[in-house]
């Protein structure tokens, strides 16, 4: 691996149920470092976390060929390949923006999985459960009550903590995302815009689970990352303990940040790789 050219950029993709702004210690905590951070928002998420909440159509419509593409053209604008870091569904589009041969090196935090996961814990079903109980959410925007949130997301923190999470940070998802990446993507013919191609070659990628983590527990981390044993590049997981979902934000943050930036930092390359298809 080539590693003259050492990142000095870091994308930030934020997962569903989130906005930008749930990065917003992250980038702090980065630029402080002397990293020039990213942190761009889905396709019409770049307005405010209470104004998507206000109306919510623009997340109703989102697909996520055009979001890929939406990330893949901030990231082609930086000079020197990013490191790109993904949470939850963040970590899916980060998987498919490493198969376009996107970035120096991809850390995927707590990820929802690409196609081919078959993993389905039943917390995992629980935590879906809002979103998956009626058909017709299919085509609308999706949100969690904060009781709902607090299993899912922040099941580590207590009620009062939780609520202050789900005020400032949550929104509603796609529902058509969790219908069809979610735990029925696998029943469908064909690939579908979550298939990679887990024999090719691409950025290192470094796959982190939360021990605590109920919506995306680390067996699903696991299983994904274990799909890619046939390419050429660089797998590897790492698991915090006594971590949940919101393991970007709940106490000890840190020693996430810093285990994914000092990974990706050691790995990166400045190698190029061509575009592969399935992304």
């Amino acid at each position: 691996m080539n590693h003259s050219i050492r990142p000095d950029t870091v994308v930030l993709v934020h997962g569903l149920w989130m906005t930008p702004r749930s990065w917003e210690t992250w980038v702090e905590y980065y630029e402080a470092k002397g990293f020039t951070v990213i942190a761009p928002a889905y396709p019409g998420f770049e307005i405010e976390v209470e104004a998507l909440r206000e109306n919510p159509d623009v997340i109703a419509k989102l697909t996520v060929p055009e979001t890929v593409d939406h990330f893949a053209a901030v990231i082609e604008a930086v000079p020197t390949p990013p490191i790109i870091m993904g949470h939850s569904f963040g970590g899916t589009l980060t998987q498919l923006l490493l198969a376009r041969g996107l970035g120096s090196a991809g850390v995927v935090i707590d990820s929802a999985p690409t196609e081919g996961v078959r993993v389905n814990p039943i917390s995992q079903a629980r935590s879906l459960f809002p979103a998956l109980k009626n058909p017709a959410n299919r085509h609308r925007a999706v949100g969690f009550t904060p009781e709902e949130f607090h299993y899912a997301f922040t099941n580590t923190l207590t009620e009062e903590e939780s609520r202050k999470v789900w005020d400032r940070y949550a929104i509603a998802a796609p529902g058509h995302w969790v219908w069809e990446y979610g735990l029925f993507a696998n029943f469908k013919p064909g690939h579908q815009d979550t298939w990679v191609d887990y024999s090719a070659d691409r950025a290192p990628l470094l796959f982190i689970g939360g021990e605590k983590d109920h919506i995306m527990p680390p067996s699903v981390n696991k299983s994904n990352a274990k799909h890619y044993e046939k390419s050429p590049a660089l797998t590897e997981y790492h698991e915090f303990e006594g971590r949940d979902h919101w393991t970007c934000g709940a106490p000890g943050w840190e020693a996430v940040a810093d285990y994914g930036l000092a990974w990706a930092l050691e790995h990166a390359t400045s190698s190029s790789r061509g575009t592969h298809a399935g992304s």
